[in-house]
């Protein structure tokens, strides 16, 4: 056993002391504090919990918040590491404590070959149902350090082009017309704004805002706000004359008649959001839907979501890459796929004050990938405060 390794062995012992579950590791000490460990056979497995603070409180249709509970997770294997990524925003219903349940569960020190990702993931997609985002970061972990191993990007590894990357949003929340102003002042580097509404008060104030500071392009996200299939139709028609370029599940998940009949008539394209979390709703949503949003949170990570682009393309839908608010990690996790969507909202990671991650950039309003193996991060430190 070389120097280094002996060294990482040693510091590895001294942050894996007993937690309890559910601690919280306070924003700005992710990296010195204790860790969870799990050290059976050839792969560890190590995660913590951390709460990533938003730079602005975010408002959706159903909800507002001001910071989103992660947890971070360290897969190694003779000496490499990937790095992954649980994000837990409300609508999931996963939690701190529900993911470090989970993780507490499963056993990777099984498997002693990282390549039998078809073998692992399948066995950690049945340790328990739901638990989609805690399986995701077992996923991301894994795709990163398997990249790692064979020295490339998952974008290459999927024979995807770089230069293809499409543009991304920059995600306005449902606020007062003063706080969405003062927002729009960090819209200026970006080609694309996607405007939160649901809230058929605020509904066109919101767009209206937004308007009055920009002729760009516009996404509409109304997060399963609207239940009356008309008044959903009428937006459709006003946001088409105010410049979106498609309308993001207009209607709760539960009314797929009512959706369909508003796709059937709508001049923009109707894409689902909440309504399609795994590959098996990819097929329900045809006919539904013009398009997809796959988000690695919701499907369990990178292999299930691009199972889900390959099913979708072959179903003629629109797909679009999304995120929650997350780090750099699980956001340039999903820019891997990004060459080959229509179009993408990856930029949760720049919504919060406390990344743990350097990862995919925004170069004049478009995803840039980099050419670091596996999922394209490295970690840095964050000052507390």
């Amino acid at each position: 056993m070389n120097t280094e390794r002996r060294n990482f062995l040693k510091s590895a012992s001294l942050l894996s002391g007993s937690v309890a579950l559910g601690s919280i590791i306070p924003a700005g000490a992710v990296w010195a504090s204790p860790l969870f460990e799990h050290k059976k056979g050839k792969l560890t497995l190590r995660y913590r919990a951390y709460t990533l603070e938003l730079k602005h409180a975010f408002g959706v249709a159903l909800n507002t918040r001001k910071t989103t509970p992660v947890v971070l997770t360290e897969l190694e294997y003779d000496g490499l590491k990937g790095y992954g990524e649980a994000s837990m925003p409300p609508y999931l219903g996963e939690s701190h404590e529900s993911v470090l349940k989970f993780l507490g569960k499963v056993d990777l020190g099984q498997f002693k070959d990282p390549f039998q990702m078809e073998e692992i993931l399948d066995y950690v997609d049945g340790v328990d149902s739901k638990n989609t985002a805690a399986k995701a970061c077992v996923d991301i972990a894994l795709h990163d350090l398997t990249g790692k191993m064979m020295k490339q990007p998952w974008h290459k590894i999927w024979g995807f082009n770089a230069d293809k990357t499409p543009l991304t949003s920059f995600t306005i929340g449902i606020d007062t017309k003063e706080v969405v102003l003062e927002k729009m002042k960090e819209t200026e580097p970006f080609k694309v704004i996607k405007i939160k509404i649901g809230r058929e008060e605020s509904d066109k104030m919101m767009v209206e805002t937004v308007r009055s500071q920009t002729d760009k392009p516009l996404t509409i996200d109304a997060n399963q706000g609207w239940k009356d299939k008309q008044y959903a139709l009428d937006m459709a028609h006003y946001l088409k004359e105010k410049g979106a370029l498609f309308l993001e599940q207009p209607m709760p998940k539960e009314m797929p008649d009512e959706i369909a009949w508003v796709t059937e008539r709508s001049p923009l394209p109707i894409i689902g959001d909440e309504s399609v979390q795994r590959l098996a709703d990819v097929k329900k949503a045809h006919g539904i839907y013009h398009g997809i949003n796959i988000k690695l949170m919701k499907c369990t990570g990178m292999r299930e979501a691009h199972k889900m682009l390959t099913l979708a393309r072959a179903l003629d839908m629109k797909v679009m890459i999304g995120c929650m608010t997350e780090t750099s990690c699980a956001v340039s996790a999903a820019a891997q796929l990004s060459p080959m969507m229509d179009w993408a909202d990856l930029d949760g990671n720049l919504l919060i004050k406390n990344d743990v991650y350097d990862g995919m950039t925004v170069v004049d309003g478009r995803i840039t990938l980099n050419n670091l193996p596996g999922i394209g991060v490295k970690p840095i430190k964050v000052k507390k405060g």
